[in-house]
């Protein structure tokens, strides 16, 4: 008679079947339009460096069904989403629990599932900083700055800004109020105006954002150039369309620096990517991955 012996299954065994059984984490990027994102291929570059078993995708959504495409996700198993235009507000009242950057500002970029709570942040502002001060070596205390825009894009940026010392911030806005209503948001937390374009005329900025959507249509802001004149950063928050209107009349005008917003694209992520993943990739080779040419 032959009897038979169990032995344990080998460590190559159990890692095997743990693979087979264990769901890649799902995540997503939501817009409409997403086409164009480039968040995919950020994630899947952060994924592969810091070894973690996720997929990422993008998700449009219909302009009036937001909460009805983030619903689906979520019962698909979604882990967390990147939210942007034209969803930012949507994904604020969205959220059971906001932090306070998302309650100061009213917009969310960033999502996270955690059982039936939905956790909201925003870190554009914080991508940004990090962009012009540490990958662009350009410090924003005691700074004049103007920010071209009071849309979802500056809302995020203006505290975080703010929390860097500038001499002053002014927001200039096509529609005045809206201009208004994000400076005082952000008047607690320094020294900000807002203003109309032609009251720029004559005035000069050391850093100079724009926070429009111009860029995207080849389009120039109603700014006047002497805005740029003794400006030692020109920064259009678009990212991928190379020397941009923007920067051209910045650059004609003697602007010392000129970036796009791909280094904010990436640090944004990288900030969400830890906030999901418990870990912080470095962005330094998807920076250079995404960057276009400033010609």
């Amino acid at each position: 008679m032959i009897t038979a012996h169990w032995l344990p299954p080998s460590t190559a065994t159990v890692q095997e079947k743990a693979r087979e059984t264990r769901m890649t984490d799902q995540y997503c990027v939501i817009g409409n339009p997403i086409a164009q994102s480039k968040s995919p291929l950020i994630h899947s570059m952060f994924a592969r460096a810091c070894a973690q078993d996720m997929a990422y995708k993008r998700l449009e959504a219909p302009l009036d069904g937001f909460n009805a495409a983030v619903d689906a996700f979520v019962r698909s198993g979604g882990k967390g989403m990147n939210v942007t235009a034209p969803f930012k507000l949507n994904a604020c009242d969205y959220a059971t629990e906001r932090s306070s950057a998302v309650k100061l500002v009213g917009a969310a970029n960033a999502l996270k599932f955690e059982g039936t709570q939905v956790l909201a942040e925003n870190f554009d502002g914080i991508g940004l900083v990090r962009d012009v001060t540490h990958n662009l070596k350009t410090a924003l205390a005691g700074k004049r700055v103007l920010m071209l825009g009071a849309g979802g894009a500056a809302r995020g940026a203006l505290l975080p800004m703010l929390e860097q010392g500038p001499k002053e911030v002014v927001v200039a806005n096509r529609t005045v109020q809206k201009a208004y209503d994000l400076a005082s948001i952000g008047a607690p937390y320094g020294r900000v105006r807002s203003c109309a374009y032609a009251e720029l005329e004559g005035v000069t900025f050391d850093v100079v954002f724009n926070a429009t959507s111009s860029s995207l249509k080849a389009e120039l802001p109603p700014v006047p150039v002497s805005v740029f004149e003794n400006c030692v950063l020109a920064y259009d928050m678009t990212y991928g369309k190379g020397l941009t209107p923007f920067l051209k009349t910045a650059q004609a005008a003697g602007a010392v620096q000129l970036a796009d917003g791909v280094g904010m694209l990436c640090e944004q992520a990288a900030h969400a990517f830890a906030w999901w993943r418990g870990v912080r990739p470095d962005t330094t080779e998807v920076i250079k991955a995404l960057t276009v040419p400033l010609v």
